[in-house]
């Protein structure tokens, strides 16, 4: 499951050294910009997208930030709700700017970023009402920015990933919004099961596992919801009749074991998926274009799948 390191995501190590980036710091404020740094350093110019636009979705008694980025073209396109990464404490729209501008030029989708709200200030399950809430609401008023609510995906990556699987079930178990794929990207699916990834990738490639404790701790308010499979969807008994699945996972992250088995699951429930893990990859390589060559691969590969399951 681990093939040699890429010589480049040394460099992105080197970085993370150089510039003591540590994701699970004292202090929330200062974390969330030690991630912010971490992508601006990796990360690559901005692309041009045919139009970039900030708005605001309704969701009943909150008003959610959101982007939209509209592919150069004409219309209607399909829709991607994306949730960005961050162990559900960091991240922002800001920081996954250009892989949504990426995703949007080559997938030709309308893609939409969410500012779901972020623990500890907001635990769970804040952001996963947040994205299920857009989600349903792009269903509807995808037309407003030249999209087809009828062919919608959700994606992230990371805890982003997490949401799209959570707001996948919580889609199919209330039976309001109708959702074609799940983009799983480096998923956190488990709380704090064993799983050999979290040993074997402890210490060293940027994401480690006391960082995966620090997040569910900030997330989780009552240790009970931990089990829940709302939190954490590899705890899910029935994983039927859920959307097709693409999932990422990578060679060199803590995450691999869970994103792969929850691959598995879904495929015995009956779901179609398609699964690929980046051997020689560490966590977030998906962020940091600007440096590691096989982001751009990866982000390419996203972008089939959305053209070609999303468009007709």
């Amino acid at each position: 499951m681990r093939g040699e390191l890429d010589p480049q995501v040394d460099v992105i190590l080197e970085l993370v050294n150089d510039y003591d980036i540590t994701l699970s710091g004292e202090d929330v404020s200062e974390s969330r910009q030690e991630l912010e740094t971490m992508i601006g350093l990796a990360g690559d110019d901005p692309v041009s997208v045919g139009e970039v636009t900030d708005f605001t979705i309704d969701a009943e008694d909150r008003n959610l930030p959101a982007r939209a980025y509209i592919p150069e073209g004409e219309g209607p396109f399909p829709v991607v709700a994306f949730f960005h990464g961050g162990g559900f404490v960091l991240g922002s729209v800001d920081a996954y700017d250009n892989l949504c501008r990426l995703l949007a030029q080559k997938s030709s989708c309308l893609v939409v970023s969410i500012e779901y709200r972020l623990a500890p200030e907001h635990p769970w399950p804040a952001a996963l009402e947040d994205c299920y809430a857009a989600t349903r609401w792009l269903s509807r008023n995808a037309d407003r920015f030249g999209g087809d609510g009828t062919r919608l995906a959700v994606a992230g990556d990371s805890a982003g990933g997490n949401l799209s699987a959570t707001v996948s079930l919580l889609a199919r178990d209330r039976g309001m919004v109708a959702i074609d794929r799940q983009i799983l990207l480096y998923p956190s699916t488990a709380s704090f099961e064993p799983m050999d990834s979290r040993a074997e990738n402890a210490s060293g490639y940027f994401l480690t596992a006391e960082d995966l404790v620090w997040f569910v701790g900030h997330y989780i308010e009552d240790s009970f919801d931990a089990h829940n499979p709302l939190a954490f969807p590899l705890q899910a008994r029935d994983l039927s009749e859920l959307p097709p699945a693409f999932v990422l996972t990578c060679g060199y992250d803590p995450l691999r074991d869970e994103g792969i088995a929850y691959a598995d699951r879904l495929r015995d429930a009956g779901v179609d998926v398609s699964h690929t893990n980046y051997e020689s990859m560490i966590h977030g390589f998906l962020t940091m274009e600007g440096i590691v060559d096989r982001a751009h691969d990866g982000i390419e590969e996203i972008a089939a799948y959305l053209r070609r399951e999303l468009h007709p």
